[in-house]
């Protein structure tokens, strides 16, 4: 009886020890800081690796990134994309250590007023015409006689 409780603790240690990947000893990447404005500042600062905030502000950034895009946008204002180059400067551990550089630092967008919307043409009206004036009394051409339409 002992050894089939021996048997059955020792299989269950080795059925965990199958199921944990080798992903559980890396550690998490370290997270940076990147400075972010925008004029008008106010704007929605979307990062291609996920992040978002309202400018002025910071995004992080983990420290394993390769180059990304910082996305601005504002109401009544064009879109813009700016994007950012991240430079890994590895260092030699005695003198200086590992450092990462982001270009531009900080990320700053200009963003352009829309123009406002075209109002739609207005149709003119037709220009009237003079109403002809009436001939003088001795023209050679008398005014015409207008006489009511007969009643029914």
């Amino acid at each position: 009886m002992r050894s089939v409780i021996v048997i059955a603790i020792a299989g269950l240690g080795l059925a965990g020890c199958s199921s944990m990947s080798m992903d559980a000893f890396k550690p998490a990447p370290k997270m940076l800081s990147l400075q972010v404005e925008s004029t008008p500042p106010g704007a929605d600062a979307t990062s291609s690796l996920g992040g978002s905030c309202k400018t002025p502000c910071t995004l992080s950034v983990p420290d394993t990134a390769e180059n990304l895009s910082v996305a601005f946008a504002l109401a009544n204002h064009q879109p813009l994309t700016v994007p950012v180059q991240v430079t890994h400067h590895p260092g030699d551990y005695v003198t200086s250590k590992p450092s990462v550089t982001f270009d531009p630092s900080p990320v700053t967008a200009e963003l352009q007023a829309t123009p406002p919307p075209r109002r739609p043409a207005r149709h003119k009206k037709p220009a009237r015409k003079p109403r002809p004036a009436a001939p003088a009394a001795d023209s050679a051409f008398p005014a015409p006689q207008v006489t009511a339409p007969p009643a029914r």
